[in-house]
């Protein structure tokens, strides 16, 4: 049989052959503390599952991923584990009419975050679990039948050691020494889930009556490690929980299906998040152990509301095979946002949504293995990379635009009709469609062919054209497409015109709204007004599109950026500037000079935070490599400013702060952070706390001013989970060949680490300031990732392939080193590839930006 990589053709042939009538799990994980480490940890799983068969006698096979097997029966029959269990799958010949098969196995506890992960924490020595799946990762703790659409009810029970609490999707309950759950409602394996261990938990409740005059109370739990309590403010989740679960009842017009709503914010957490029904898991970093911008708030209360969203979108009804990753991903990203500006205090989500979220959108759509919305995935290796940017940015972008095609009212009403008629189903994107047919009366099979159903994105260029007394003849919107995709969409946007007013703003003083069609589309209803200084197409973030300028309006921008006064209006233009600095249309050091200038005035957090990033990634990749001493020094320069002349104690000195820690590298400027560290030197206002030190240790060990010592004296002052992270992220930043060797090592040569710790490492190793030093691992790169990949789990694999590229090595030998490894490997993994082929995209990407930087001088 085939092995791990569960392909589309045989989930569809299972899924035509059987139906699951359910599942009872039991789990004793009371081997989870005590002993040693020597060999893989395991755990005993007991899996008994009830299942019907459309042909009698037919053969299929169950999923299981672990050590051994102890023993199977199918049908009161003992089955040989050695002859039919090859260590990711069962085979079971011979099916009855209606099946019951038992699995007793021994499943191996995790340190790479999939399957049952096992944290032992350094501060206290106390052990954690939780489980994380998707999309395919069940099998590692119970088998069963891993593909979305075989839904079941599941009973779990649970053994933990004395003390602990089990939390799993069902009210549990203690009984003799075992936690039994209630009966969960037909869901997907990927979406059940475990939490076990000594966290510390808090306890709210959400109340809704009904307009028929029910009453419902859903219970409300949220958990973390002990350590983290003193920081954990489960009021602020609760308060975002319940609004969000008010938006859903208001709008969707369907109960929350699942019974009690637990939030556990568990350590060494691959994602951001995962909609695991009733217990919904996060990565820990959401607890802030240190002071934040009102921007990771908000992001963590967008989290919250995606997850939240995929009770509904995911988990009520869920698409019958990855293709249709899209109706949930896209669907929670976009209600995320919706939802958190209706009903939360983050009213400014939308422009986060423009200026960030589709920034991931605009880089993934112009790689080389963009797809479209709806995509082709054919095993589960493609699934694990498909959550992406254009499974989720892109998607809820499209959908935003949707919203504005077809109508607010008629958008919810086609989800209110798809949650009723697919309750605990499977569908595919025609039964979407088919209900916003019937809501909207629009022909959606048009709009999907060009959304849905085509990659790519489109630029939208502005064309004024002027008469003599300085008004409007015609201005008309150019639509572009690469030759790789060259589909025009339809688009619906806004076009706003700006000017500068007699106080000196630039404000919006005409709109108009247009449907965009094929190559030139005019506006008719901006004709006869006053010549602009910006034109501004897709004004309001309506479609999913790259905004380009016309000469006037880019020449606008240079000179006055910082004096637009709407919020939106100049995080769209700041993201445009970065589109054409990536698209090597613009300079790199003008898009710093432009961030020197006007980021000091940037009102909104969380635009200003992605500028800084910008700024550091124009810096670091773009430009020449001849500039970047003077780009370094003008940038750090420009941050010192900026954090001296900030109101002191504002959120936005603590954001100058970090990064000017970020692009530090003269000497006086080392000294400066050295002696915030030390006490000896201070700047009003700024409160140096711990992940603040950390985040000023780390250019100092990269620049070989702190030592082994001061690192692990840090580590004393912060002696835990996270400390040791940082530590381990520090001790790889030194700038020394044998530091180096060591890290590289210690990923790639060893699988001891944690799947944080691989993290932190790559991080510390990948220094901008050490292209020398790593320099040599470039071959040794191309060696290694073949073998690695089939090494390690996917996870593990991606971080690798991903975090070790060369990409600090940008030059054309690494660019054709990239392409000799592509052209000797055409039967490499096809995910392998991708992940390669991605990665040399991006340095190509980077090539050609220097080439446009290089460009500016003379």
């Amino acid at each position: 049989m085939p092995g791990e990589n569960l392909s589309r053709d045989e989930a569809r042939e299972r899924a035509a052959l059987l139906s699951v009538e359910g599942y009872e799990v039991s789990l004793d994980l009371r081997s989870a503390v005590g002993g040693t480490d020597a060999g893989p940890r395991t755990f005993r799983s007991v899996t008994t599952i009830r299942f019907r068969s459309a042909e009698p006698g037919a053969a299929t096979f169950a999923d299981l991923i672990a050590p051994s097997v102890t023993a199977v029966s199918l049908n009161g029959r003992d089955l040989d584990p050695g002859a039919v269990f090859d260590g990711t799958r069962i085979l079971l010949e011979d099916l009855a009419e209606d099946n019951e098969l038992v699995v007793d196995a021994q499943c191996a506890y995790s340190r790479t975050g999939e399957g049952m992960h096992r944290f032992v924490d350094p501060e206290d020595g106390e052990v954690y679990l939780y489980t994380q799946y998707e999309p395919a990762d069940s099998r590692r703790v119970f088998a069963n039948f891993e593909q979305p659409d075989l839904k079941a009810p599941f009973r779990f029970e649970v053994r933990a050691p004395e003390g602990w609490v089990v939390w799993s999707n069902g009210v549990g309950e203690l009984a003799d020494g075992v936690w039994k759950f209630a009966e969960t409602k037909p869901i997907s394996t990927y979406i059940t889930a475990f939490v076990a261990g000594p966290y510390h938990y808090v306890t709210d409740s959400y109340e809704r009556v009904f307009e028929d005059g029910t009453r419902r109370e859903i219970p409300l739990g949220a958990m973390c490690r002990k350590g983290l309590a003193r920081h954990f403010d489960s009021d602020d989740v609760f308060l975002v929980t319940k609004q969000g679960l008010d938006f859903f009842h208001d709008n969707f017009d369907y109960p929350y299906p699942f019974g009690k709503y637990d939030q556990a914010f568990v350590p060494e957490y691959n994602l951001g998040a995962m909609e695991n029904p009733g217990l919904v898991t996060f990565r820990e970093e959401f607890i802030f152990r240190g002071r934040v911008t009102q921007a990771s708030y908000e992001r963590r209360a967008n989290v919250i509301l995606h997850e939240m969203a995929h009770m509904w979108f995911g988990d009520l009804v869920t698409m019958v095979w990855w293709d249709d990753l899209w109706l949930k991903e896209s669907f929670a990203d976009f209600m995320g946002t919706f939802s958190m500006v209706e009903a939360t205090r983050f009213t400014n989500g939308w422009i986060t949504f423009a200026n960030n979220r589709k920034s991931w959108a605009y880089r993934a759509d112009q790689l080389p293995s963009t797809h479209p919305i709806t995509a082709d995935i054919r095993d589960l290796e493609d699934a694990k990379l498909n959550f992406d940017g254009i499974t989720y940015a892109k998607g809820a972008s499209v959908l935003k635009q949707l919203v504005a095609y077809v109508g607010r009212d008629a958008f919810l009403e086609g989800a209110r009709r798809y949650f009723k008629r697919h309750a605990y189903g499977n569908t595919q994107l025609g039964d979407l469609l088919s209900v916003l047919e019937e809501t909207s009366g629009r022909d959606m099979a048009t709009w999907s062919r060009s959304w849905l159903q085509t990659a790519g994105v489109n630029s939208l260029t502005p064309q004024v054209i002027l008469s003599a007394e300085g008004r409007v003849t015609e201005l008309a919107i150019l639509q572009e497409a690469a030759e790789s995709h060259p589909e025009l969409r339809p688009h619906r946007v806004a076009v706003g015109l700006y000017r500068r007013s007699p106080d000196g703003a630039v404000e919006r003083y005409a709109r108009a709204e247009v449907d965009v069609e094929g190559p030139r589309t005019i506006v008719g209803e901006l004709v006869g007004t006053e010549a602009p200084d910006l034109v501004l197409v897709n004004d309001d973030d309506l479609t999913y599109c790259k905004i380009r300028f016309d000469e006037g309006s880019l020449a606008a921008l240079r000179d006055g950026l910082g004096d637009i006064t709407d919020p939106l209006a100049r995080a769209l233009c700041w993201s445009a500037l970065w589109n054409l600095t990536r698209d090597a249309l613009m300079p790199a050091r003008d898009f710093i000079d432009l961030v020197l200038r006007f980021a000091g005035r940037e009102t909104d957090i969380g635009v200003l935070q992605m500028l800084h990033a910008w700024a550091n990634s124009a810096l670091t990749h773009y430009a020449a490599p001849g500039w970047r001493g003077e780009g370094g020094r003008l940038l750090a320069e420009g941050a010192l400013r900026e954090l001296r002349l900030t109101e002191p104690g504002s959120q936005h000195q603590l954001t100058w702060a970090r990064f000017f820690a970020a692009v530090a590298s003269g000497e006086a400027d080392l000294q400066l952070l050295q002696g915030l560290l030390e006490g000896t030197a201070k700047i009003d206002g700024l409160e140096v706390d711990q992940e603040l030190r950390w985040a000023f240790l780390e250019p100092l060990a990269a620049h070989g001013v702190a030592d082994e010592g001061a690192i692990a004296a840090e580590l004393a002052r912060d002696d835990t989970a996270s400390g040791k992270r940082h530590q381990v992220r520090c001790l790889a930043a030194r700038p020394s060949a044998a530091v180096k060797a060591q890290a590289w090592a210690s990923v790639v040569e060893s699988d001891s680490l944690s799947n944080a710790l691989v993290e932190a490492t790559i991080a510390g190793f990948a220094q901008s300031s050490h292209r020398e030093l790593t320099a040599p691992y470039a071959s040794k790169y191309f060696e290694v990732i073949e073998r690695v990949w089939g090494e390690r789990s996917i996870q593990i694999g991606m971080d690798v392939v991903k975090g070790l590229f060369p990409s600090l090595q940008d030059s054309r030998e690494t660019l054709e080193a990239a392409d000799a490894w592509l052209a000797a490997h055409g039967a490499a993994a096809p995910a392998l590839r991708r992940l390669v082929l991605e990665a040399r995209d991006d340095l190509a990407r980077v090539l050609r930006g220097q080439a446009c930087d290089v460009g500016t001088v003379g």
